[in-house]
């Protein structure tokens, strides 16, 4: 969905077409991928997706005019409130976690001045705590680009009803949209890892066997339209707001297009193939109308099989891009929250390159003794409860996630960094972070409710004047510290 298309609607004569170049784009990556080369480089990135807010903590509709102060690093998002920033590919040897963190920051800086310009903010957080279900219900939330208007038209018709959003913990939200607009919320890290095709499915097992240990370290975003709910609440929404299905097709075991998955692959060629099996076209764009060419060099550039990739929402998402001389595939790792800050999203990413390094050279590997149903119970568990969930992990059982962090994974990813070569202080000093994080169990996730239940009025309601004013008064508290660059596990807890 990163490209822009000629409309919002397609006729059925489009979309019969679009399915059969589909399933020959599907084919030639096959023959591609047996008979050519790759790059093998082992390069990492990442994209981060921001929120503008105004001066009383609200959201700020401003991202067009805050993208018309900034180069092409940044882009739109579905929601006008919304800007993504994206950092250039790095070799993870030696400083590279350092210049990643120097990168993020000077960016974010950047950001941060455009939107001055525009007498905004920025808020690198999971899910805007202050927005609320009128500013959803307006359609100006929408940035006024086709691909975004498609998208929603596609998965409100193919779904035919209204979007039905219900998430509960400690307290509960039920509402319906008539689009997308709650996805526009959910705003994410996604890391980047280049890889070459014999070692993809090693990678993406790992990850998705560490996914829920990510969800749970990581978590921020547990206010939805001012509730207490899940610690990670995008992972619900994400999904309630792009479901296609009708409940009778949840009742049938219609696959959701925001998808775990169901199974361990063999070969990256399963996920497209899966993609190409399970899901029917939203975006049913002609190859001649969007520009592309069928060739990039002496790569296919396989227009129809890449955007439907974009429209099925793996957590793990599998990314083929054709280049001059040779293609690439990555593995885009998209379950984090954006922030808190730019050391402790580097932190993030230093754990994840080096758990899945390790864990993908094991001799048993961790998903040969873990069956894939639990490791998406882990998921759905670290997104509730974030550092207070426990986990099934193998040899150990039943565990909390927190001491699995610190006594299991915290020295593989160790390891793993070793084994890239990654210079040793940082290796201490980022992993050092995710200890404190785990140890205190002070994440994005728990400041803000320990923050929240110290700054609003007690027995303050979700809607209510004391709790929008709770709200506020913790975002602002939130901002002050994310522009100091301390790690979360530092922050005092708001007064």
């Amino acid at each position: 969905m990163g490209e822009s298309v000629s409309t919002d609607r397609y006729t059925p004569q489009q979309r019969t077409r679009y399915r059969q170049l589909l399933m020959e784009d599907l084919e030639i990556f096959d023959r591609h991928l047996q008979h050519s080369d790759f790059e093998d480089q082992g390069s990492i990135g990442l994209e981060l997706e921001l929120n503008l807010v105004d001066k009383h903590m609200q959201p700020a509709l401003a991202g067009h005019a805050v993208l018309s102060h900034l180069d092409d690093e940044y882009q739109s998002e579905i929601g006008n409130f919304n800007v993504e920033m994206n950092h250039p590919p790095l070799s993870v040897k030696g400083d590279a976690l350092r210049r990643l963190e120097q990168g993020i920051t000077s960016r974010l800086g950047r950001v941060r001045a455009a939107a001055t310009s525009e007498n905004v903010n920025v808020a690198m957080i999971g899910t805007l705590p202050t927005i609320t279900p009128e500013f959803l219900e307006d359609p100006a939330w929408m940035t006024q680009e086709n691909r975004y208007r498609a998208l929603s038209n596609a998965v409100m018709e193919s779904r035919g009803e209204l979007v039905h959003i219900n998430i509960a913990d400690r307290e509960q939200i039920i509402h319906d949209f008539t689009d997308l607009a709650p996805e526009s919320t959910c705003t994410s890290i996604q890391l980047h890892l280049q890889l070459a095709p014999n070692k993809f499915a090693a990678a993406w097992n790992a990850s998705q066997a560490i996914a829920g240990v990510q969800a749970a370290l990581s978590a921020n975003s547990p206010l939805f339209l001012g509730r207490r709910v899940w610690h990670e609440s995008r992972i619900p929404v994400f999904q309630q707001a792009i479901d296609t299905r009708t409940p009778e097709l949840v009742n049938q075991g219609v696959r959701p297009r925001v998808w775990f998955g169901e199974r361990w692959i063999t070969s990256v060629f399963d996920l497209f193939e899966e993609n190409v099996r399970y899901f029917s076209p939203l975006i049913a764009e002609s190859r001649a109308l969007s520009g592309t060419p069928m060739m990039k060099g002496k790569s296919p550039a396989l227009h129809y099989l890449n955007l439907h990739n974009g429209t099925v929402w793996r957590w793990n998402r599998p990314i083929y891009a054709p280049g001059e001389e040779r293609s690439h595939l990555r593995l885009e790792n998209r379950l984090l929250p954006a922030g808190p800050t730019p050391i402790d999203i580097t932190a993030d990413a230093a754990f994840y390159y080096g758990l899945v390094k390790y864990l993908a050279e094991e001799n048993r590997p961790v998903w040969s003794r873990l069956l894939f149903p639990d490791a998406e119970k882990n998921f759905q568990s670290g997104a509730r409860s974030g550092l207070f969930a426990r986990m099934t992990w193998p040899t150990l059982g039943q565990v909390n996630v927190a001491n699995l962090v610190q006594e299991h994974l915290i020295p593989q990813a160790r390891i793993g960094l070793e084994r890239l070569e990654v210079n040793k202080d940082l290796i201490d000093q980022y992993l050092g972070i995710i200890t404190e994080r785990a140890k205190s169990r002070q994440n994005g996730a728990t400041w803000q409710l320990r923050s929240l239940n110290k700054l609003e009025a007690h027995g303050s309601m979700p809607g209510s004047d004391a709790r929008k004013a709770g709200l506020a008064a913790m975002l602002q508290q939130y901002l002050q510290n994310q522009e100091s660059g301390q790690p979360v596990h530092t922050w005092a807890i708001g007064s």
